[in-house]
């Protein structure tokens, strides 16, 4: 181990080179990308490279949440990877610049995202997808212990990838993991004098859920319509019509919704998501075949349990509120980006934060067609995704990566 580290660091010496997967079961041919795969200690990950891989590309460490859900599994064969499972649950899809040779659907991926930056996909807590302990407490993983245990391992990566030391170093991920995702940042900020790792940034679809703030606030008694956005609704209406403002107030929740609704033609515009709901049952198929454990170095130890897209294994305790790791990192100079559905409650959150507004509400573009809405903070960025569920890369594909790309460029989305 190394003494020059407040972590354990195990020597990597040849594991680099043993990492390496030779060929995927099922792959198709004419795919040219080095692909690595191994633990690290008692984590598994895989790590892509591009052949024309500049050598100053981000490094990016993508968590899925749920929370207890793969981030290989969910986060490189449905959201952000080079392949994608074929419904026989044995053979691969290689998607050509985002989209499918074998798929007529427009809206399927319309990019790669390996051109943009180095992405990690970590299994995180213990008990997820090929994670695995040789102790029986890891079912009681707490948010502390989450970050510690990620920190450890990006350590020790680093030293089985030295050329990534120095590269500037992003947090991202869905649903729960914002959580931990702020932590393993303060962490990482707090546990050593010199700059191990170089952040720059966490962009998180889910980083407020579970708040109390949220979830006391959320929903009005007609289920339907988030009580801080409404009321923010209301006033902009106040302060831009001409007629006078008690018909405003007339205005309920459901009306509010049917005229939206109702005004446009719906033949006319985008179709539904090509997000495919059969995806999980794919993945789950390919990923419990033993060559493919085998081609991935996953699984050494013959884990008792299937591999699952999401573990009931990991209980996991969380905070009643991350505002204050968020105001942390804000005036640490570390960029936090919030994206999220069109209708959220993300925006009272925000209020609690009170932070100084920098670039007022507009709309931001994709396509030449509008992605979706945000507006700037000190160090902060709040964006929404038109069309997207909850899985918004699974859903949204061409305007999650121009997300993305302005994230990793520090720079707010297209007007």
């Amino acid at each position: 181990p190394s003494l020059n580290s407040p972590v354990y660091v195990c020597c990597q010496d040849g594991l680099k080179e043993a990492d390496k997967i030779e060929r995927l079961p099922g792959q198709p041919n004419g795919v040219d990308l080095d692909r690595y795969s191994g633990y690290v200690t008692i984590r598994k990950l895989e790590k892509h490279k591009s052949p024309d891989a500049p050598a100053n590309k981000p490094l990016v460490l993508w968590l899925n949440g749920g929370p207890s859900c793969s981030s290989f599994g969910n986060g490189t064969m449905m959201e952000l990877g080079t392949f994608r499972v074929n419904s026989d649950g044995k053979t691969l899809i290689a998607w050509n610049n985002g989209k499918s040779p074998s798929l007529s659907l427009s809206l399927s991926l319309q990019v790669l995202w390996l051109e943009l930056a180095k992405i990690l996909f970590l299994e995180s807590p213990a008990g997820v997808g090929f994670y695995y302990s040789n102790t029986s407490d890891y079912v009681l993983s707490a948010d502390k212990r989450i970050a510690a245990d990620s920190y450890t391992f990006m350590i020790n990566r680093l030293e089985r990838f030295p050329e990534y030391k120095n590269r500037d170093f992003f947090l991202t991920g869905d649903s729960y993991t914002g959580h931990y995702l702020a932590q393993l940042i303060l962490r990482n900020n707090k546990i050593t004098n010199q700059t191990i790792i170089n952040l720059r940034g966490i962009a998180h679809s889910s980083l407020m859920k579970y708040m109390r703030e949220v979830r006391k606030n959320a929903i009005s008694p007609h289920k339907i319509w988030i009580a801080g956005l409404y009321i923010w609704v209301l006033a902009s209406l106040t302060a831009s019509m001409t007629f006078r403002p008690h018909y405003v107030h007339q205005i309920t929740p459901t009306s509010l919704w049917y005229e939206c609704l109702y005004q446009y033609n719906f033949t006319v515009i985008d179709p539904p998501s090509s997000y495919d709901p059969c995806t999980d049952s794919n993945v789950l198929n390919y990923l419990n075949t033993a060559a493919v454990q085998n081609a991935l170095h996953a699984n050494v130890t013959e884990l008792p349990q299937v591999w699952d897209p999401c573990s009931i294994l990991a209980a996991l305790s969380y905070p009643g509120t991350v505002l204050p790791t968020i105001q942390e990192l804000t005036a640490n100079d570390i960029k936090v980006w919030m994206y999220r559905v069109p209708v959220t409650s993300t925006r009272h959150s925000i209020n609690k934060l009170k932070p100084p507004t920098i670039t007022s509400w507009y709309p931001w573009y994709t396509q030449d067609k509008v992605g979706g809405y945000t507006m700037g903070y000190q160090n902060l960025t709040f964006v929404t995704v038109r069309g997207a569920g909850h899985l918004v890369q699974s859903y949204q594909p061409a305007r999650a990566h121009t997300l993305f790309t302005s994230f990793l460029e520090r720079k707010l989305p297209p007007a």
